[in-house]
């Protein structure tokens, strides 16, 4: 499945990652930006993957979650934050069921990875580190890539083969970088 998810967003893919321009040196505000639009997107975003969940899931995906590093960036940078632009919450999920669920896991997911690499940027260019504004691209560390192919054996036996909830998944991750797109784009005008 994470092979057709790839294939159906590429260009979304390279899209976020030219608006958001991680690799590029930056302004501490720009950063900042970036971390508040995480932050915003983030909180509606976990709300629907709950409501999308089995409850037997939700404890496993609260295991995952990134919203404690980023509001400590959050609260880090809070002397850089833009205060003026706060972007529309956009929904993520076309609906609320499983295989739509891990669709959206895979694009933030996917992105915990791409932090791992991002983290040694912002130190080299802004000074941050975890703990010190670079907390949410950091996550879980060195255990980014174990979590990546749990994520992966997790997102194959939920989703499964059928046609149709392959489609919702590829679907969601769609709607997501979308979302994450909108959300994001105010911020770094």
């Amino acid at each position: 499945m994470l092979p057709e998810l790839r294939a159906a967003t590429r260009a979304q893919h390279d899209r976020i990652e030219q608006l958001l321009a991680l690799q590029a040196p930056m302004p501490l505000r720009r950063y900042a930006a970036i971390v508040l639009g995480f932050q915003h997107f983030l909180a509606g975003w976990e709300q629907e993957l709950v409501e999308a969940l089995p409850t037997r899931l939700h404890g496993w995906l609260a295991a995952r979650s990134r919203r404690r590093f980023v509001a400590q960036d959050v609260e880090f940078l809070a002397a850089a934050l833009p205060v003026d632009v706060m972007p529309a919450a956009a929904r993520c999920l076309p609906a609320l069921r499983l295989a739509a669920a891990f669709g959206a896991l895979y694009v933030i997911e996917g992105s915990a990875l791409g932090g791992q690499v991002i983290t040694p940027w912002l130190e080299r260019d802004l000074g941050l580190t975890p703990g010190r504004g670079a907390s949410y691209f950091h996550g879980f560390g060195e255990r980014t890539g174990a979590m990546w192919k749990e994520f992966r054996e997790l997102a194959q036996a939920e989703v499964g083969d059928a046609p149709a909830d392959r489609a919702l998944a590829v679907r969601a991750a769609e709607q997501t970088f979308e979302a994450l797109m909108l959300t994001m784009a105010p911020l770094l005008r």
